[in-house]
């Protein structure tokens, strides 16, 4: 239940795109969070809020070093989601691969329907 509920916050996070930007600017290295703030056209308050979600999905670190606040990148939760992508894609590509099968037998027994009624006098 616990890895369901990470990630669930793991793809919250990921589903917006300034979220996104900031996990990309951190995967360059640790930033101060007046840095990544700067990088934005939106209020310090909206980043904040941005970097609370990136920190809830266990994707962000913040820590203090006097007055600054220094950013880095977890990025362990993303394996979490990149596995779940993973089996998703694993099961549709089974799924798919028995389709394409199945439907290669319809045309099979369809081509022996017609051959044989055309040997039929």
């Amino acid at each position: 239940m616990e890895t369901e509920l990470q990630l669930n916050r793991v793809f919250a996070a990921l589903a917006d795109p300034t979220r996104r930007r900031i996990l990309s600017q951190l995967s360059q290295g640790p930033a101060k969070v007046g840095e990544v703030a700067s990088r934005f056209e939106v209020s310090a308050p909206a980043i904040s809020q941005h970097i609370k979600v990136l920190e809830r999905a266990g994707l962000v670190t913040r820590t203090a070093q006097a007055q600054w606040r220094t950013l880095a990148l977890q990025p362990e939760p993303l394996d979490l989601a990149t596995a779940w992508v993973d089996e998703q894609r694993r099961e549709w590509n089974l799924r798919l691969d028995a389709l394409e099968q199945h439907l290669a037998d319809m045309k099979n027994r369809l081509n022996a329907d017609t051959t044989t009624d055309k040997e039929q006098p």
